[in-house]
Protein backbone atom coordinates (compact mmCIF):
# COMPACT_ATOMS: atom_id res chain seq x y z
CA UNK A 1 0.00 0.00 0.00
CA UNK A 2 1.39 3.32 -0.90
CA UNK A 3 2.11 5.98 1.47
CA UNK A 4 0.59 9.32 1.69
CA UNK A 5 3.20 11.71 -0.83
CA UNK A 6 4.05 15.07 -0.09
CA UNK A 7 1.63 16.51 -2.18
CA UNK A 8 -1.34 14.47 -0.64
CA UNK A 9 -0.50 15.90 2.52
CA UNK A 10 0.02 19.34 1.20
CA UNK A 11 -3.51 18.81 -0.83
CA UNK A 12 -5.31 17.90 2.26
CA UNK A 13 -4.18 20.82 4.24
CA UNK A 14 -5.49 23.00 1.33
CA UNK A 15 -8.63 21.06 1.12
CA UNK A 16 -9.75 21.71 4.87
CA UNK A 17 -9.41 25.07 3.86
CA UNK A 18 -12.38 24.30 1.96
CA UNK A 19 -14.07 21.48 4.29
CA UNK A 20 -13.71 23.44 7.34
CA UNK A 21 -16.82 25.72 7.91
CA UNK A 22 -14.66 28.35 9.41
CA UNK A 23 -12.28 29.25 6.84
CA UNK A 24 -14.70 27.82 3.80
CA UNK A 25 -17.24 31.14 4.51
CA UNK A 26 -14.54 33.87 4.19
CA UNK A 27 -13.18 32.06 0.93
CA UNK A 28 -16.66 31.23 -0.75
CA UNK A 29 -17.97 35.01 0.05
CA UNK A 30 -14.82 36.21 -1.54
CA UNK A 31 -14.60 33.98 -4.02
CA UNK A 32 -18.44 34.74 -4.76
CA UNK A 33 -18.20 38.68 -5.32
CA UNK A 34 -15.12 38.09 -7.66
CA UNK A 35 -17.11 35.85 -10.02
CA UNK A 36 -20.48 37.98 -9.96
CA UNK A 37 -18.34 41.18 -10.08
CA UNK A 38 -16.41 39.46 -12.89
CA UNK A 39 -19.48 38.67 -15.14
CA UNK A 40 -20.79 41.93 -13.95
CA UNK A 41 -18.28 44.05 -15.06
CA UNK A 42 -17.86 45.71 -11.96
CA UNK A 43 -15.57 48.31 -10.99
CA UNK A 44 -12.46 46.47 -8.87
CA UNK A 45 -11.52 49.53 -6.98
CA UNK A 46 -15.03 49.70 -5.63
CA UNK A 47 -15.39 46.07 -4.70
CA UNK A 48 -12.46 46.34 -2.81
CA UNK A 49 -13.23 49.44 -0.76
CA UNK A 50 -17.00 48.57 -0.09
CA UNK A 51 -15.56 44.54 0.79
CA UNK A 52 -14.08 46.47 4.64
CA UNK A 53 -18.00 47.13 5.59
CA UNK A 54 -18.15 42.76 5.92
CA UNK A 55 -14.91 42.36 7.83
CA UNK A 56 -16.16 42.55 11.24
CA UNK A 57 -18.87 39.74 10.48
CA UNK A 58 -16.43 37.90 8.78
CA UNK A 59 -14.03 37.65 11.83
CA UNK A 60 -17.51 37.28 13.90
CA UNK A 61 -17.99 34.27 12.14
CA UNK A 62 -15.12 32.86 12.05
CA UNK A 63 -15.02 33.01 15.84
CA UNK A 64 -18.32 31.63 16.55
CA UNK A 65 -19.53 28.43 15.15
CA UNK A 66 -23.27 28.72 15.56
CA UNK A 67 -23.22 24.35 15.93
CA UNK A 68 -26.54 22.35 15.67
CA UNK A 69 -29.55 24.05 16.90
CA UNK A 70 -28.21 27.32 17.25
CA UNK A 71 -27.68 27.66 13.63
CA UNK A 72 -31.65 28.49 13.20
CA UNK A 73 -30.21 31.63 14.61
CA UNK A 74 -28.49 32.59 11.78
CA UNK A 75 -31.62 33.57 9.87
CA UNK A 76 -32.40 36.04 12.42
CA UNK A 77 -29.45 38.55 11.36
CA UNK A 78 -30.45 38.34 7.81
CA UNK A 79 -34.07 39.09 8.74
CA UNK A 80 -33.05 42.11 10.76
CA UNK A 81 -31.19 43.13 7.48
CA UNK A 82 -34.08 43.25 5.15
CA UNK A 83 -35.84 45.18 8.00
CA UNK A 84 -33.29 48.04 8.30
CA UNK A 85 -32.00 48.08 4.66
CA UNK A 86 -34.84 46.34 2.64
CA UNK A 87 -32.71 45.82 -0.63
CA UNK A 88 -31.48 42.66 -2.12
CA UNK A 89 -30.09 41.86 -4.95
CA UNK A 90 -32.48 38.25 -6.15
CA UNK A 91 -29.61 37.93 -9.26
CA UNK A 92 -26.84 37.70 -6.52
CA UNK A 93 -28.49 35.73 -4.35
CA UNK A 94 -29.34 33.04 -6.82
CA UNK A 95 -25.79 32.99 -8.25
CA UNK A 96 -24.25 32.49 -4.84
CA UNK A 97 -27.21 29.71 -3.99
CA UNK A 98 -26.66 28.15 -7.35
CA UNK A 99 -22.48 28.40 -6.66
CA UNK A 100 -22.93 26.99 -3.67
CA UNK A 101 -24.97 23.74 -3.95
CA UNK A 102 -23.06 23.52 -7.61
CA UNK A 103 -19.55 23.19 -5.21
CA UNK A 104 -21.22 20.81 -2.31
CA UNK A 105 -22.90 18.52 -4.75
CA UNK A 106 -21.38 18.02 -7.98
CA UNK A 107 -17.59 19.36 -7.16
CA UNK A 108 -17.48 17.81 -3.25
CA UNK A 109 -20.15 15.03 -3.26
CA UNK A 110 -19.67 13.49 -6.62
CA UNK A 111 -16.87 14.43 -8.33
CA UNK A 112 -14.16 14.63 -5.82
CA UNK A 113 -15.07 11.24 -4.10
CA UNK A 114 -15.49 9.11 -7.38
CA UNK A 115 -11.90 10.53 -7.85
CA UNK A 116 -10.96 9.66 -4.05
CA UNK A 117 -12.84 6.60 -3.22
CA UNK A 118 -14.25 5.72 -6.30
CA UNK A 119 -18.25 6.65 -5.61
CA UNK A 120 -20.71 6.70 -8.69
CA UNK A 121 -21.02 9.45 -10.77
CA UNK A 122 -24.53 9.46 -9.83
CA UNK A 123 -23.32 10.51 -6.38
CA UNK A 124 -25.13 14.04 -6.35
CA UNK A 125 -28.65 11.92 -6.59
CA UNK A 126 -28.30 11.64 -3.03
CA UNK A 127 -25.71 13.87 -1.69
CA UNK A 128 -27.79 17.03 -1.80
CA UNK A 129 -30.02 15.90 1.03
CA UNK A 130 -27.17 14.51 2.83
CA UNK A 131 -26.16 18.65 2.47
CA UNK A 132 -29.17 19.92 3.76
CA UNK A 133 -29.84 17.36 6.92
CA UNK A 134 -25.71 17.93 8.04
CA UNK A 135 -25.94 19.58 10.94
CA UNK A 136 -21.35 19.49 11.07
CA UNK A 137 -19.85 22.97 10.90
CA UNK A 138 -18.45 22.47 7.48
CA UNK A 139 -18.87 23.35 4.04
CA UNK A 140 -21.21 21.08 3.80
CA UNK A 141 -23.64 22.37 5.97
CA UNK A 142 -26.38 24.59 3.67
CA UNK A 143 -28.77 25.36 7.21
CA UNK A 144 -25.49 26.99 8.10
CA UNK A 145 -23.31 28.41 5.52
CA UNK A 146 -26.74 29.96 3.52
CA UNK A 147 -27.52 32.25 6.25
CA UNK A 148 -23.97 33.10 6.94
CA UNK A 149 -23.33 34.03 3.07
CA UNK A 150 -26.09 35.54 2.16
CA UNK A 151 -26.39 37.98 5.01
CA UNK A 152 -22.52 38.81 4.01
CA UNK A 153 -22.89 39.25 -0.09
CA UNK A 154 -26.18 41.20 0.91
CA UNK A 155 -24.05 43.59 3.27
CA UNK A 156 -21.31 43.95 0.76
CA UNK A 157 -23.84 44.73 -1.93
CA UNK A 158 -25.88 47.35 -0.95
CA UNK A 159 -22.80 49.64 0.09
CA UNK A 160 -21.04 48.55 -3.51
CA UNK A 161 -24.01 49.92 -5.54
CA UNK A 162 -24.10 53.07 -3.05
CA UNK A 163 -20.29 53.57 -3.71
CA UNK A 164 -21.11 52.87 -7.65
CA UNK A 165 -23.68 55.49 -7.66
CA UNK A 166 -21.52 58.24 -6.57
CA UNK A 167 -21.83 58.26 -2.51
CA UNK A 168 -18.49 58.58 -1.05
CA UNK A 169 -17.16 55.85 1.25
CA UNK A 170 -16.96 58.46 4.04
CA UNK A 171 -20.49 59.14 3.54
CA UNK A 172 -21.75 55.46 4.03
CA UNK A 173 -24.15 55.39 6.91
CA UNK A 174 -21.51 54.37 9.25
CA UNK A 175 -23.55 54.91 12.39
CA UNK A 176 -26.33 52.56 10.91
CA UNK A 177 -23.15 49.64 9.98
CA UNK A 178 -21.70 49.83 13.16
CA UNK A 179 -24.69 49.32 15.59
CA UNK A 180 -25.69 46.35 13.27
CA UNK A 181 -22.90 45.15 13.49
CA UNK A 182 -22.46 45.50 17.01
CA UNK A 183 -26.06 44.22 17.73
CA UNK A 184 -25.11 40.94 15.83
CA UNK A 185 -21.73 40.39 17.85
CA UNK A 186 -23.99 40.76 21.02
CA UNK A 187 -26.73 38.72 19.61
CA UNK A 188 -23.66 35.61 18.88
CA UNK A 189 -22.06 36.02 22.37
CA UNK A 190 -25.41 35.67 24.32
CA UNK A 191 -26.41 32.86 22.09
CA UNK A 192 -23.22 31.05 22.62
CA UNK A 193 -22.48 32.40 25.98
CA UNK A 194 -26.01 31.15 27.37
CA UNK A 195 -27.52 28.54 24.97
CA UNK A 196 -23.72 26.44 23.88
CA UNK A 197 -23.65 24.52 27.12
CA UNK A 198 -23.72 20.58 25.88
CA UNK A 199 -19.86 20.11 25.28
CA UNK A 200 -18.08 17.84 28.22
CA UNK A 201 -16.91 19.15 31.32
CA UNK A 202 -13.02 18.40 30.97
CA UNK A 203 -11.39 15.94 33.82
CA UNK A 204 -9.52 18.81 36.15
CA UNK A 205 -7.06 16.97 37.35
CA UNK A 206 -3.83 14.94 36.09
CA UNK A 207 -3.92 11.12 36.07
CA UNK A 208 -3.84 10.60 39.51
CA UNK A 209 -6.14 7.42 40.04
CA UNK A 210 -3.74 4.62 39.31
CA UNK A 211 0.40 4.95 40.02
CA UNK A 212 2.49 4.40 36.66
CA UNK A 213 3.39 0.78 36.40
CA UNK A 214 6.83 0.35 37.24
CA UNK A 215 6.91 -2.80 35.62
CA UNK A 216 5.28 -3.66 31.68
CA UNK A 217 1.53 -5.58 32.74
CA UNK A 218 1.29 -6.57 28.36
CA UNK A 219 4.12 -6.51 25.82
CA UNK A 220 2.20 -5.26 23.47
CA UNK A 221 -0.93 -2.93 22.71
CA UNK A 222 -3.05 -3.26 19.76
CA UNK A 223 -5.71 -0.31 18.78
CA UNK A 224 -8.04 -0.69 16.12
CA UNK A 225 -9.43 2.87 15.86
CA UNK A 226 -12.67 2.00 13.27
CA UNK A 227 -12.81 5.67 12.10
CA UNK A 228 -16.50 7.32 12.38
CA UNK A 229 -18.50 4.26 13.20
CA UNK A 230 -21.83 5.15 15.32
CA UNK A 231 -22.63 2.95 18.23
CA UNK A 232 -25.89 2.49 17.43
CA UNK A 233 -25.21 1.75 13.85
CA UNK A 234 -22.47 -0.70 15.07
CA UNK A 235 -25.33 -2.73 17.29
CA UNK A 236 -27.50 -3.08 14.35
CA UNK A 237 -24.76 -4.13 12.29
CA UNK A 238 -23.60 -8.19 11.93
CA UNK A 239 -20.08 -8.03 13.44
CA UNK A 240 -19.80 -11.98 15.27
CA UNK A 241 -16.05 -11.26 15.85
CA UNK A 242 -16.38 -7.94 18.05
CA UNK A 243 -19.37 -9.34 19.39
CA UNK A 244 -16.75 -12.06 20.64
CA UNK A 245 -14.33 -9.67 21.43
CA UNK A 246 -16.87 -8.05 24.02
CA UNK A 247 -17.88 -11.00 25.33
CA UNK A 248 -14.86 -12.55 25.53
CA UNK A 249 -13.19 -8.63 27.96
CA UNK A 250 -14.33 -5.42 28.64
CA UNK A 251 -16.98 -3.48 27.43
CA UNK A 252 -17.18 0.28 28.38
CA UNK A 253 -21.26 1.07 27.24
CA UNK A 254 -20.79 4.84 27.78
CA UNK A 255 -17.41 6.24 26.51
CA UNK A 256 -17.23 9.61 25.38
CA UNK A 257 -15.34 11.27 22.64
CA UNK A 258 -13.58 14.80 22.66
CA UNK A 259 -15.18 18.15 21.76
CA UNK A 260 -14.72 18.76 18.88
CA UNK A 261 -15.29 15.12 17.48
CA UNK A 262 -12.92 15.89 14.77
CA UNK A 263 -10.63 13.23 13.73
CA UNK A 264 -7.43 14.58 14.41
CA UNK A 265 -8.79 16.24 17.45
CA UNK A 266 -9.62 12.81 18.84
CA UNK A 267 -6.28 11.28 17.60
CA UNK A 268 -4.48 14.38 19.41
CA UNK A 269 -6.48 13.75 22.64
CA UNK A 270 -6.96 9.68 21.96
CA UNK A 271 -2.89 9.85 22.72
CA UNK A 272 -2.06 12.38 24.75
CA UNK A 273 -4.69 11.84 27.33
CA UNK A 274 -6.01 15.47 27.20
CA UNK A 275 -7.78 18.28 25.31
CA UNK A 276 -7.31 20.85 22.55
CA UNK A 277 -6.98 23.77 25.23
CA UNK A 278 -3.72 21.63 26.06
CA UNK A 279 -2.46 19.75 23.06
CA UNK A 280 -3.54 22.45 20.34
CA UNK A 281 -5.41 20.68 18.03
CA UNK A 282 -8.61 22.43 17.52
CA UNK A 283 -9.70 20.87 14.29
CA UNK A 284 -8.80 19.10 11.25
CA UNK A 285 -7.32 22.35 9.72
CA UNK A 286 -3.92 22.74 11.59
CA UNK A 287 -2.79 25.62 11.67
CA UNK A 288 0.69 25.26 13.43
CA UNK A 289 1.66 21.44 12.86
CA UNK A 290 2.50 19.50 15.71
CA UNK A 291 0.89 18.63 19.12
CA UNK A 292 2.52 21.10 22.39
CA UNK A 293 2.44 18.28 24.53
CA UNK A 294 3.74 14.66 25.06
CA UNK A 295 2.18 11.85 23.00
CA UNK A 296 2.11 8.35 24.43
CA UNK A 297 4.77 7.64 21.91
CA UNK A 298 7.13 10.44 24.12
CA UNK A 299 6.15 8.43 26.83
CA UNK A 300 7.29 5.00 25.58
CA UNK A 301 10.42 6.48 24.05
CA UNK A 302 11.36 7.27 27.63
CA UNK A 303 11.36 3.34 28.36
CA UNK A 304 13.21 2.27 25.37
CA UNK A 305 10.07 1.56 24.10
CA UNK A 306 8.21 1.48 20.16
CA UNK A 307 4.65 2.74 19.12
CA UNK A 308 3.54 3.29 15.08
CA UNK A 309 0.32 5.15 14.57
CA UNK A 310 -0.89 3.83 10.78
CA UNK A 311 -3.43 7.01 9.81
CA UNK A 312 -4.06 8.77 7.07
CA UNK A 313 -2.17 12.04 5.88
CA UNK A 314 -4.14 14.35 8.35
CA UNK A 315 -2.91 12.71 11.30
CA UNK A 316 0.98 14.07 10.66
CA UNK A 317 -0.40 17.19 11.23
CA UNK A 318 -0.60 16.33 14.87
CA UNK A 319 1.82 13.49 15.61
CA UNK A 320 4.46 14.07 12.93
CA UNK A 321 6.68 11.32 12.07
CA UNK A 322 5.38 8.92 14.73
CA UNK A 323 2.61 7.98 11.99
CA UNK A 324 2.75 5.90 9.26
CA UNK A 325 1.10 7.36 6.33
CA UNK A 326 -1.75 5.72 4.01
CA UNK A 327 -2.53 7.26 1.41
CA UNK A 328 -6.41 8.12 1.48
CA UNK A 329 -6.75 8.30 -2.76
CA UNK A 330 -7.84 4.62 -3.07
CA UNK A 331 -11.34 3.07 -4.09
CA UNK A 332 -13.25 3.11 -0.85
CA UNK A 333 -13.90 -0.98 -1.32
CA UNK A 334 -10.03 -1.54 -0.91
CA UNK A 335 -8.85 0.99 1.84
CA UNK A 336 -9.15 -0.90 5.02
CA UNK A 337 -7.96 -4.45 3.22
CA UNK A 338 -4.50 -2.42 2.21
CA UNK A 339 -4.45 -0.62 5.62
CA UNK A 340 -4.56 -4.21 7.33
CA UNK A 341 -1.92 -5.44 4.95
CA UNK A 342 0.39 -2.74 6.06
CA UNK A 343 -0.11 -2.99 9.25
CA UNK A 344 0.77 -6.46 9.00
CA UNK A 345 4.00 -5.44 7.39
CA UNK A 346 4.83 -3.03 10.26
CA UNK A 347 3.94 -5.45 13.08
CA UNK A 348 6.26 -7.97 11.00
CA UNK A 349 9.31 -5.56 10.08
CA UNK A 350 9.32 -3.14 13.45
CA UNK A 351 7.60 -5.43 15.85
CA UNK A 352 6.31 -2.07 17.59
CA UNK A 353 5.20 -2.65 21.20
CA UNK A 354 1.97 -0.11 20.22
CA UNK A 355 0.49 -0.25 17.15
CA UNK A 356 -2.32 1.61 16.77
CA UNK A 357 -4.36 1.58 13.47
CA UNK A 358 -7.25 3.88 12.02
CA UNK A 359 -9.57 1.85 9.62
CA UNK A 360 -10.99 4.73 7.30
CA UNK A 361 -13.76 3.04 5.25
CA UNK A 362 -16.39 3.14 7.90
CA UNK A 363 -16.15 7.57 7.89
CA UNK A 364 -15.53 7.49 4.46
CA UNK A 365 -18.77 5.74 3.40
CA UNK A 366 -20.91 7.70 6.23
CA UNK A 367 -18.98 10.83 4.65
CA UNK A 368 -20.22 10.57 0.74
CA UNK A 369 -23.28 8.06 1.25
CA UNK A 370 -24.76 8.91 5.04
CA UNK A 371 -25.13 7.18 7.74
CA UNK A 372 -28.22 5.56 7.55
CA UNK A 373 -28.16 3.79 4.65
CA UNK A 374 -26.95 0.05 4.05
CA UNK A 375 -23.71 1.34 2.47
CA UNK A 376 -22.76 1.74 6.00
CA UNK A 377 -23.65 -1.21 7.71
CA UNK A 378 -21.78 -3.15 5.11
CA UNK A 379 -18.86 -1.17 6.26
CA UNK A 380 -18.91 -1.82 9.82
CA UNK A 381 -19.02 -5.43 9.13
CA UNK A 382 -16.60 -5.19 6.52
CA UNK A 383 -13.78 -3.70 9.63
CA UNK A 384 -15.61 -7.07 11.45
CA UNK A 385 -14.07 -9.68 9.17
CA UNK A 386 -10.95 -7.25 8.45
CA UNK A 387 -10.09 -7.20 12.44
CA UNK A 388 -10.64 -10.72 13.02
CA UNK A 389 -8.12 -11.57 10.07
CA UNK A 390 -5.33 -9.29 11.82
CA UNK A 391 -5.78 -10.83 15.18
CA UNK A 392 -5.53 -14.08 13.76
CA UNK A 393 -2.42 -13.42 11.91
CA UNK A 394 -0.81 -11.62 15.12
CA UNK A 395 -1.77 -15.59 17.22
CA UNK A 396 -0.41 -16.93 14.30
CA UNK A 397 2.90 -15.11 14.56
CA UNK A 398 3.28 -15.29 18.56
CA UNK A 399 2.46 -11.90 19.17
CA UNK A 400 -1.21 -11.84 20.75
CA UNK A 401 0.49 -14.18 23.59
CA UNK A 402 0.53 -10.95 26.24
CA UNK A 403 -1.36 -8.20 24.55
CA UNK A 404 -4.04 -6.21 24.92
CA UNK A 405 -6.12 -5.14 21.91
CA UNK A 406 -8.34 -2.29 21.91
CA UNK A 407 -11.36 -1.29 19.86
CA UNK A 408 -12.67 1.79 19.20
CA UNK A 409 -14.33 4.67 17.53
CA UNK A 410 -12.58 8.46 17.55
CA UNK A 411 -16.34 9.87 17.14
CA UNK A 412 -19.99 8.83 15.98
CA UNK A 413 -21.32 10.49 12.88
CA UNK A 414 -24.46 12.28 12.81
CA UNK A 415 -27.09 11.87 9.43
CA UNK A 416 -26.42 14.03 6.72
CA UNK A 417 -23.04 13.79 5.27
CA UNK A 418 -21.71 11.97 7.81
CA UNK A 419 -21.39 15.05 10.22
CA UNK A 420 -18.79 14.87 13.58
CA UNK A 421 -17.90 17.89 15.03
CA UNK A 422 -20.70 19.36 17.54
CA UNK A 423 -21.81 16.08 19.08
CA UNK A 424 -25.12 16.06 17.63
CA UNK A 425 -26.87 12.66 17.69
CA UNK A 426 -24.98 9.95 16.91
CA UNK A 427 -21.48 11.42 17.33
CA UNK A 428 -21.20 11.75 21.26
CA UNK A 429 -20.62 8.07 22.27
CA UNK A 430 -18.23 5.17 20.85
CA UNK A 431 -17.86 1.20 21.13
CA UNK A 432 -15.10 0.75 23.03
CA UNK A 433 -13.75 -2.75 23.80
CA UNK A 434 -10.47 -4.18 25.55
CA UNK A 435 -9.57 -7.21 25.45
CA UNK A 436 -6.24 -9.60 26.43
CA UNK A 437 -5.17 -11.77 29.23
CA UNK A 438 -4.85 -9.43 31.57
CA UNK A 439 -8.87 -7.79 30.81
CA UNK A 440 -11.76 -9.13 32.93
CA UNK A 441 -14.24 -11.14 30.47
CA UNK A 442 -17.66 -10.66 30.25
CA UNK A 443 -17.46 -7.37 31.67
CA UNK A 444 -19.88 -4.34 31.15
CA UNK A 445 -18.47 -0.95 32.23
CA UNK A 446 -21.90 1.55 32.27
CA UNK A 447 -20.34 4.60 34.25
CA UNK A 448 -19.33 7.45 31.88
CA UNK A 449 -15.64 7.48 30.57
CA UNK A 450 -14.01 9.56 28.27
CA UNK A 451 -11.48 8.57 24.78
CA UNK A 452 -8.86 10.51 26.92
CA UNK A 453 -7.76 7.54 28.87
CA UNK A 454 -6.79 5.68 26.11
CA UNK A 455 -3.09 6.89 27.00
CA UNK A 456 -2.63 6.76 30.32
CA UNK A 457 -4.38 2.91 29.95
CA UNK A 458 -1.72 2.52 27.51
CA UNK A 459 1.10 3.82 28.89
CA UNK A 460 0.03 1.73 32.55
CA UNK A 461 -0.28 -1.37 30.55
CA UNK A 462 3.45 -0.92 28.84
CA UNK A 463 4.98 0.39 32.07
CA UNK A 464 5.73 3.45 30.80
CA UNK A 465 5.22 6.97 32.76
CA UNK A 466 1.65 8.82 31.72
CA UNK A 467 2.54 11.87 29.02
CA UNK A 468 3.15 15.02 30.81
CA UNK A 469 -0.86 16.21 30.55
CA UNK A 470 -2.09 13.37 30.64
CA UNK A 471 -6.03 13.82 32.57
CA UNK A 472 -7.85 10.69 31.91
CA UNK A 473 -8.10 8.02 34.96
CA UNK A 474 -6.24 4.76 33.99
CA UNK A 475 -9.33 2.08 32.66
CA UNK A 476 -8.81 0.33 36.00
CA UNK A 477 -12.06 -1.22 35.73
CA UNK A 478 -11.31 -3.35 32.94
CA UNK A 479 -8.33 -5.16 34.36
CA UNK A 480 -8.10 -7.92 36.73
CA UNK A 481 -6.60 -7.97 39.79
CA UNK A 482 -3.98 -10.64 40.80
CA UNK A 483 -5.45 -14.19 41.19
CA UNK A 484 -8.91 -13.52 40.01
CA UNK A 485 -9.54 -14.68 36.25
CA UNK A 486 -13.22 -13.44 35.60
Amino acid sequence: MKKASKFEKFAARCWNLLNEGKPFTPIFTIGTMILFAFFSKSDWTVLAVSFVTIIPFLILYFIYDFPLFLRNFLWIPLIAYLLIWGEISYTLWLFAISLYFFFTVFFWGTLYYHLRIGTTWWNFTRFWKLVLKNSDSTSGNAQEQLPKVLLLLSLWYIHYSMLMDGVTFTSLSWIQIITFFGATWLFAFVLHRYLFDWKPEPIENYTENVSPSEHAVNDKVIVIVIDGMRKERFEEANTPFLDKLRLEGTEYANMETVYPARTVVCFSSMFTGTYPFEHGITSNMVWKLGIKVESIFDSLRKVNKKGRLLGIAHLVDAMGDDVETVTAVMHNDEADRNIIERAKKIMAEQDPELLIAQLISTDQTGHSRGVLYDEYIQKIEEADRLVEEFVGWLKDNGKMENTTLMICADHGQADGIGGHGHLDEGERYVPFIMNGPTIKRNHLVKEKHSLVSMAPTIAYLLGAPYPSHSRGPVLQEAMRSEGNNE
